[in-house]
């Protein structure tokens, strides 16, 4: 009789991930924030004609679907991390939310440009005062938002070397965010006291930029995660020093670090050797650095050529 795939039981547990609890209860609740005054950005730059303001709200409008995707990845990877479909886990699926959240800031960063550029185009008069009210109440509200991201981030990089990179990703953003909305107060701030409207897009454009830069660094960041792009961190001449250890002939064909956790790596090795060599000696060694946490170890003869 054939066994369906699909129900056979593992014994082997992939869940080497686990969420930031505290992280996820406050990204709700920045995320619920950020909404509100997003779409009272919005509307008061739109009824007020500030490109500061509105260009604000839709930067928030980013952060917003930003904190939505980190708080739902950090659900859906806490709810799938010991199905065994996932082969490393379910760590990624929190980094494929912060290269999400970086493309959609760069859309964002491109709508802030060109809406910027048809203000220069075409100026429009804007209601100083009252912009100047929102975007103050925005920069409050983002400030809250940042000090709720802040608290959990300080809190879990004290007890980790690397950094939850959906929590950075969401408080970078909020961070960001209250940048534009410093911009938005002081071209709004000097307009309203010396005529410069230019000022208005002209930070519009600033913000962008400051966006922009961000957004590329935050998908270069995730993106060699995904693409497990490891082999040039330190843990890999850790883990070759320690082959190194047992015996001068052994040959390393091989070796594989796959991150599957913010601070968790497997560990696929192939080696060879012309004397006898204990697995298990070597996986028990291996297993001492704590970052280590799924080690496969292959040895053959060196006469042995094998296909890679």
């Amino acid at each position: 009789m054939i066994q369906n795939h699909t129900q056979m039981q593992y014994a082997y547990d992939h869940g080497f991930h686990s969420s930031n609890n505290i992280a996820k209860k406050n990204t709700l609740y920045a995320m619920i924030i950020t909404i509100l005054m997003m779409i009272a950005e919005i509307i008061g730059g739109i009824y007020f004609n500030s490109m500061a303001l509105l260009a604000d709200g839709w930067h928030m409008s980013s952060h917003a679907l930003a904190l939505g995707l980190a708080y739902f990845a950090y659900i859906i990877s806490n709810r799938y991390k010991s199905n065994n479909r996932f082969n490393f886990g379910t760590y990624k699926i929190e980094i494929l939310a912060s290269y999400t959240s970086a493309l959609s800031l760069l859309v964002i960063a491109f709508l802030m440009v060109y809406h910027s550029i048809l203000k220069f185009i075409n100026p429009e008069t804007i209601a100083y005062k009252e912009a100047i009210l929102i975007a103050i109440i925005g920069l409050v509200v983002n400030l809250i938002c940042a000090w709720l991201l802040r608290s959990c981030h300080d809190h879990h990089h004290n007890h980790h070397r690397h950094d939850d990179l959906n929590l950075k990703a969401a408080y970078i953003h909020v961070l960001t965010d209250v940048l534009t909305s410093v911009l938005a107060i002081v071209a709004l701030g000097f307009g309203l006291l010396f005529g410069a409207d230019f000022l208005d897009p002209l930070m519009g454009i600033v913000g962008a930029i400051l966006i922009l830069i961000w957004a590329i660094g935050l998908l270069k960041q995730s993106g060699e995660i995904l693409l497990d792009a490891n082999m040039n961190e330190p843990i890999v001449s850790e883990v070759v020093d320690i082959l190194r250890s047992f015996r001068s002939n052994i040959d390393i064909k091989d070796l594989h670090l796959l991150r599957v956790a913010k601070d968790k790596y497997a560990c696929i090795i192939s080696l060879s050797s012309d004397e006898p060599i204990d697995i298990e000696t070597i996986k028990e060694e291996l297993s001492k650095h704590k970052e280590l946490v799924h080690i496969l170890v292959e040895i053959y003869p060196k006469n042995i050529k094998l296909k890679i």
